[in-house]
């Protein structure tokens, strides 16, 4: 059974800062890469940023390049996303995701949600004006 819970959401003000964490339990085996995607009120789960446990490849979606930065402690079986600069559209919903399919991916298909077949429940992270 694989699990994955979030945490490090919270309130901040625009321009600070907070760093999420996703814990992974489970078939340890089979987590090839870990992503991070969001969803705000009324609009469609959009993805922020993904690592291959293995390669080490990283992506991130333009609107966070440069602000976010996320990592991988193998060790903890923890991914988190160290997120900066943060601005009021920042706000939503923070979900965590794991690709447990040993295939290679491109770019591309680590930010595509149908790619990850395990997802936590998320944790909100709301940044006020």
């Amino acid at each position: 059974q694989v699990q994955l819970v979030e945490s490090g959401g919270g309130l901040v003000q625009a321009g600070g800062s907070l760093r999420l964490s996703c814990a992974f339990s489970g078939r340890t085996f089979s987590r090839f890469r870990m992503g991070w995607f969001r969803q705000a009120p009324g609009k469609e789960r959009e993805f922020v940023s993904a690592i291959s446990w293995s390669s080490g490849a990283i992506v991130y979606a333009a609107s966070v390049k440069g602000r976010f930065a996320i990592s991988a402690d193998n060790a903890k079986n923890t991914v988190y996303l160290k997120m900066d600069s943060l601005k009021v559209e920042d706000t939503a919903v923070y979900y965590c995701a794991l690709d447990g399919d040993p295939k290679m991916r491109t770019a591309q298909a680590m930010g595509d949600m149908s790619s990850y077949a395990y997802w936590g429940q998320g944790t909100q992270v709301t940044v006020s004006s």
